[in-house]
């Protein structure tokens, strides 16, 4: 039985551009669905299941930034974030709202396929080796097959595919520094400098509940990267 294809969200206000790329992403395999601002993507993402958002920044009604934010708050999906902001802060910024990936327009259409199915294979479980197996560390448990992550109170904390690739490499590594361009290695985003690297740090220490200025979990180890604090436990 052949798999149904990924269904992509483009959410544009331009209709232009909002068809030209969702002709061009169903001409490689996938189904498209449109929106035209943050209201129509909102509805999309209630009617049905979506597998990755191709999201622009400048929209009519909300700004592309806090529409990340609202589906990083409830969900998973991916997100890419397409934009004329050309400027690093703001590639910065996007990532800090839960982004997977961000381009900055205009951009190859050939390298946004290839970069949706890179997010892809990093949100799909199946896309990791299944290890059926749970990570735990100081109360927190990751459960890799399901990429979810469960405080020690019980409740599943929020991770974007960034988040999580980030977290499994540095519980991967427990008790060895991961250096910047590991985690470069590791990220979507290719282009991704060390301001970008340090502040995804930053965010993952804030969902674990990490002291910024004293961080307990997350160590940063000087000249040489980040490593994850206290001995790691493997269960099936």
């Amino acid at each position: 039985m052949t798999a149904a294809p990924p269904v992509l969200l483009v959410v544009d206000d331009d209709r232009d551009i909002r068809t030209l790329l969702a002709d061009h992403l169903e001409q490689h395999g996938f189904r498209t669905l449109k929106a035209a601002d943050g209201r129509a993507a909102k509805a999309a993402l209630e009617a049905g299941p979506v597998d990755l958002v191709v999201l622009d920044l400048n929209l009519p009604d909300e700004d592309g930034l806090s529409l990340c934010r609202a589906i990083r708050a409830t969900s998973r999906t991916p997100v890419i974030m397409l934009t004329a902001r050309g400027d690093p802060i703001d590639r910065i910024v996007g990532l800090e709202m839960g982004a997977d990936d961000y381009m900055a327009k205009p951009f190859e259409p050939r390298e946004l396929v290839a970069r949706i199915r890179t997010v892809l294979r990093r949100a799909r479980p199946e896309a990791e080796p299944v290890q059926g197996r749970c990570a735990q560390f100081a109360g927190w448990s990751l459960d890799v097959a399901a990429r979810s992550l469960t405080a020690p109170d019980g409740r599943v904390a929020p991770l974007s595919g960034a988040d999580f690739d980030l977290l499994h490499a540095l519980v991967r590594n427990g008790g060895r520094p991961l250096s910047r361009e590991r985690i470069r290695a590791l990220s979507t985003v290719a282009d991704a400098d060390d301001r970008a690297v340090d502040l995804r740090v930053s965010r993952l220490r804030q969902k674990l509940g990490d002291d910024a200025k004293n961080p307990v979990l997350i160590r940063t180890v000087r000249s040489l990267g980040y490593m994850l604090s206290g001995p790691v436990t493997w269960r099936a």
